[in-house]
């Protein structure tokens, strides 16, 4: 595991332990949804939501520090520049155009 500046102040199993099946359930309900998916008749392997999904996935296994942000930038619009008018209310949850890490 990679350290760093600002340690966790509980040990690995206290954490393991308060959290981990909390944890359990959100990767379980990640993975139904993923298979619904699959399942649709129209499947949906071009969206770019489910290709951000995709992504950072790729960036929870990939053995990595700094996940949360890491992620958090790839789900995130980078552009600066404002628009003329949102093409909707709310948001999409990620850049039409997710460029993985």
């Amino acid at each position: 595991m990679p350290s760093s500046e600002h340690p966790c102040p509980l040990s690995h199993i206290e954490m393991v332990d308060a959290w981990f099946l909390e944890h359990r359930a959100k990767v379980l309900d990640l993975a139904a949804f993923l298979d619904r998916l699959d399942r649709a008749e129209d499947a949906a392997s071009d969206d770019f939501r489910v290709a951000a999904l995709h992504a950072a996935i790729a960036i929870l296994i990939d053995g990595q520090g700094d996940r949360a942000r890491r992620i958090q930038m790839l789900l995130s619009d980078q552009t600066t520049e404002p628009i003329d008018a949102a093409p909707m209310q709310g948001a999409f949850g990620a850049p039409p155009e997710v460029e993985p890490e």
